[in-house]
């Protein structure tokens, strides 16, 4: 259940206090090139891009939310690297899918859509193709139909939905969440859905200069500080907003931390705003230190599954990013810098000792090896190009 913010507050003020790598971290450092660590990436996404399918612009082995992060991961590798390798895979396979659900009827999920229009945003990032960014706002205005605002909270009613809204949850506004899936009568508002909004969000407001955006991001990143943050600084997964139950206190996924992650440091530098940063901040350094999701060794045992895909494979890649945002966007804030980068070694040096086969990586990270599947690829695959930049 939902702590007193006060209480959560004294929390994050608590554990805002030391950000040193902990000592019993598997291999926190490595002293590969530059040149050598984007030769690595490289490889690894160029093992994934034969699971292409070209008719459909996804890959094969993965599902469709899974397939709109590959093409980020690609977009992403060029930005770090400085090349233009990916650069007609990326815009040619996003232009294709969005000219294939013109009219959102793949997106089951808002998340669906809103994983492919981040997709667009890092590809936009990287080549400055505005036909891009126009697909990132066209899901920005679809998914905003399923934004809690705070009119209809006191109305109780979103247009969109069939059921009664509760205004509030534990005493605080639901207005700012944002419903996990577009069906009438689907009650749930979640983190992951509320985090892509606020990082979409963000973006948007960054590369448009649209206040209309930045407020967006506002009042869903308030959403999750309000209500989805627990007593260790880490993200909570679901809340029903027609009779504010929630998910169970257990259900702690890498992504939920690491999307909200990804959203405060943009938001931040957007705004100016020393909150957003400093909330982001505890709640890093939480992640990187919980037992939710890894051992005293430092690394990720979640969506650790050889013989079938995981979602969870696809949640720790998620999250992976989400921390090299942060990295990128707190140029003079040594301490966390360190620790994300060393995060990211132990990651990555898990990775090419204990689960590579050649230029292939299994998605359980402590190994053993085994031949390739496309979900163990695309777990690999961010902190790869992630660590282009974090070392």
């Amino acid at each position: 259940m939902r702590l007193n913010l006060a209480l959560v507050t004294l929390v994050s003020a608590v554990a805002a206090q030391d950000l040193g790598v902990p000592l019993s971290w598997r291999k926190f450092s490595n002293s590969r090139p530059k040149s050598e660590r984007i030769t690595i990436a490289q490889n690894a996404i160029n093992q994934m891009t034969p699971q292409l399918n070209a008719n459909t612009g996804e890959f094969n082995g993965i599902g469709f939310w899974q397939s709109g992060n590959a093409w980020s991961v690609l977009a992403n590798q060029d930005w770090l690297a400085g090349t233009t390798t990916n650069k007609n895979l990326v815009v040619n396979n996003l232009n294709l899918v969005f000219r294939r659900w013109a009219h959102y009827d793949q997106f089951q999920f808002n998340d669906d859509a809103m994983w492919w229009a981040q997709a667009c945003l890092y590809a936009y990032r990287a080549y400055q193709d505005t036909n891009l960014l126009n697909h990132a706002i066209d899901v920005w205005t679809h998914v905003t139909g399923y934004v809690i605002t705070a009119a209809q909270a006191s109305a109780h009613k979103n247009p969109n939905k069939s059921f009664s809204l509760q205004s509030t949850c534990e005493g605080a506004t639901m207005a700012g969440g944002v419903f996990w899936r577009p069906t009438t009568d689907d009650q749930a508002v979640n983190s992951v859905t509320t985090g892509l909004y606020i990082t979409l969000s963000a973006f948007l407001a960054e590369y448009t200069k649209n206040g209309t955006y930045t407020s967006a991001a506002i009042l869903s990143a308030n959403w999750i500080k309000a209500h989805n943050i627990n007593s260790n600084n880490l993200v909570l997964d679901t809340v029903n907003a027609a009779d504010c139950s929630r998910s169970p206190a257990n259900w702690l996924f890498t992504y939920n931390s690491g999307k909200y992650i990804e959203g405060l440091s943009v938001l931040g530098a957007v705004t100016g705003d020393s909150q957003w940063n400093s909330l982001m901040i505890n709640i890093l350094n939480s992640a990187v230190k919980t037992n939710a999701w890894q051992g005293s060794d430092g690394i990720i045992t979640e969506g650790a599954s050889p013989s079938s895909n995981n979602d969870g494979a696809g949640f720790k890649a998620i999250f992976i990013r989400g921390i090299h945002e942060a990295w990128t966007r707190n140029p003079n804030n040594s301490a966390l810098r360190t620790l994300i980068h060393s995060y990211g070694d132990v990651q990555y040096n898990a990775l090419l000792d204990l689960a590579a086969t050649g230029n292939t990586y299994s998605s359980a990270w402590h190994g053993p090896p085994q031949g390739f599947t496309s979900w163990g690829q695309l777990a690999a695959l961010d902190v790869m190009t992630c660590n282009i930049d974090t070392n």
